[in-house]
């Protein structure tokens, strides 16, 4: 069997009829999405973190039919909600969530599923990521780029069938994003799970993910190949003050 099939690569969500108040406008989405990596794009404030929280089951929707696969997670119609821990998915939040009185050993193997996919055995995902020697240190003790790399290799540990990346770039300076891009590309490559990333940066869709879905008020407002959304910036980008080019890694 390959590895496209072990892991479930070809992904069919549904995020229908999703309607959830926020302060200042109603999250009102309805998509399918089918590519390995979508980037959920758009600026700070337009709902990319509130979607991502519905998917993970974090939170109630007013309305929604949220279904991966042939797995049917929410469906408020027949009052049906699958609980955040028994979805499947791996979630990164902003904050990275990691849990400053354990080691990396212990935010690792907290949640870990261990799985007959060889792929998520713990020695491999440490293996992938690179973090064999920040197993016995505190995380307080890490740098910003080594927290990303333990918070996705935790992430990885849960044996998800999704994973869910919500701006995991956006505390690191240039310098950090170009160091974990590759490990963001090597867990595409070497995991072929499907993943939804959130970004308001153009350069990262663009590098990692196979389509883009433009959010702005609650609402997409555009989708397509990264190359045909971000035509505006063929040849370079302008974003935090640098111009960076346009490349899919």
């Amino acid at each position: 069997m390959s590895v496209a099939a072990e892991t479930g690569a070809v992904m069919k969500l549904l995020l229908r009829t999703i309607c959830l108040p926020l302060k200042e406008f109603t999250l009102e989405v309805d998509v399918e999405i089918q590519s390995q990596v979508t980037a959920i794009f758009g600026p700070s404030g337009a709902g990319k973190t509130s979607l991502l929280d519905l998917v993970a089951g974090l939170r109630r929707p007013k309305s929604a039919l949220i279904q991966l696969n042939d797995r049917v997670l929410t469906d408020t119609a027949r009052g049906l909600e699958v609980s955040a821990r028994s979805r499947e998915i791996g979630y990164v939040p902003q904050d990275l969530a990691l849990f400053p009185h354990l080691s990396v050993r212990g935010n690792l193997l907290f949640g870990y599923k261990a799985s007959s996919n060889s792929l998520f055995h713990f020695e491999h995902v440490i293996d992938v990521m690179e973090i064999q020697p920040l197993l016995p240190r505190g995380v307080t003790d890490l740098s910003g780029g080594e927290k990303q790399r333990v918070a996705l290799a935790r992430a990885l540990l849960t044996a998800p069938r999704l994973v869910l990346l919500d701006e995991p770039l956006a505390s690191l300076d240039l310098k950090l994003k170009a160091k974990i891009i590759p490990y963001l590309c090597r867990v595409r490559d070497e995991f072929h799970l499907p993943m939804l990333y959130v970004t308001h940066d153009p350069a990262e869709a663009a590098a990692l993910c196979d389509e883009v879905l433009v959010m702005e008020r609650g609402r997409f407002v555009q989708q397509g190949k990264p190359d045909v959304v971000f035509a505006e910036f063929s040849t370079t980008l302008t974003a935090d003050g640098h111009a960076r080019r346009v490349e899919r890694l």
